[in-house]
């Protein structure tokens, strides 16, 4: 098994796939078919401390999506964090036909540690979604990220002023905006797919309860029902958002706490024993849990009906 390869800096990213030194220390933004890696990078696993932003054109058209097959011939879009690793296959070499019309952008998080973007970076949370959870764009969406792209590239390749950072930081923080905006489309457009999604999480839901789980491993996470989804658990949530106003989260307690009224007034076990049952490792917080949806407290509920 080969070593993973660690890439702190934009300066080894450039320096591993073989392109020349970039412009500006923390940002670069490089075309995929310029690639010609200075080792052999099948099956190897690279650890990035970047965000990146990948632009990558589909060969066939045809790109895999949770458990259902799309056709697309625009273009995706991939988003990673710092700290995510990128896998290579084992192909022999790198597939230039592949590249063609593909960039990345890379960019440090010092570049944006001082600024409104480095604080409000963790709500976009697409950098936390899967492969098979890109962002497809259409030809109009293609057009606006690359005009917001090669501003990027001219404020870094021209002569460094002080407004230089700020303007890059900028053009980054509006890029992410609108994948904001396409993504909310995306969701739209796939309406019929997010509601058989929402169905198909109650049922994950009702399984783990029926199956005793919560008595072995707790209140089932929103990881674990991501992962019985075959989603990430951000895309899961902010699907079920968008779809219901509920996030991921608030949806397992609507259930718990839906759950847990039934037992409390078709059983006598006690508000403990219930919690237990339930998962919950404390009865404080089947009970805070509960109040919170309701209003009223487990003993008050079984009281008031």
């Amino acid at each position: 098994m080969k070593d993973i390869i660690h890439i702190n800096s934009v300066t080894e990213i450039h320096k591993n796939l073989g392109l020349e030194a970039p412009r500006h220390p923390l940002v670069t933004i490089y075309k995929h078919d310029e690639i010609v890696p200075n080792m052999d990078l099948s099956g190897r696993t690279l650890s990035i401390d970047l965000y990146q932003v990948m632009f990558k054109m589909c060969k066939s058209g045809s790109l895999s999506y949770g458990r259902n097959s799309y056709d697309y011939h625009e273009g995706t879009l991939i988003f990673m964090a710092p700290g995510q690793v990128v896998n290579f296959g084992d192909e022999q070499e790198w597939d230039k036909n592949d590249g063609i019309g593909g960039w990345s952008l890379n960019f440090h998080p010092d570049l944006i540690r001082r600024s409104h973007l480095g604080q409000h970076i963790d709500e976009y949370s697409f950098f936390s979604y899967e492969v098979n959870e890109a962002l497809h764009l259409s030809d109009q969406e293609k057009k606006t990220i690359g005009e917001i792209r090669d501003k990027i590239i001219h404020e870094y390749s021209a002569n460094i002023d002080k407004h230089s950072q700020k303007l890059i930081i900028s053009n980054i923080e509006l890029m992410l905006d609108y994948c904001t905006r396409f993504y909310d489309r995306q969701f739209f457009t796939r309406e019929n797919l997010n509601k058989d999604t929402v169905s198909r999480f109650e049922k994950v839901l009702k399984a783990y309860y029926n199956s005793g789980k919560p008595l072995e491993t707790g209140v089932p996470s929103v990881k674990y029902c991501g992962n019985e989804l075959n989603l990430s658990a951000n895309y899961l949530s902010d699907l079920l958002k968008k779809e219901t106003g509920r996030n991921a989260q608030e949806h397992i307690h609507h259930f718990v706490v839906d759950r847990a009224k039934t037992i409390l007034l078709n059983s006598s076990d006690s508000v403990s024993q219930i919690a237990y049952s339930l998962g919950f490792d404390y009865p404080q917080h089947f009970s805070k849990v509960f109040k919170k949806k309701t209003g009223i407290s487990p003993a008050e509920y079984r009281t008031a009906n």
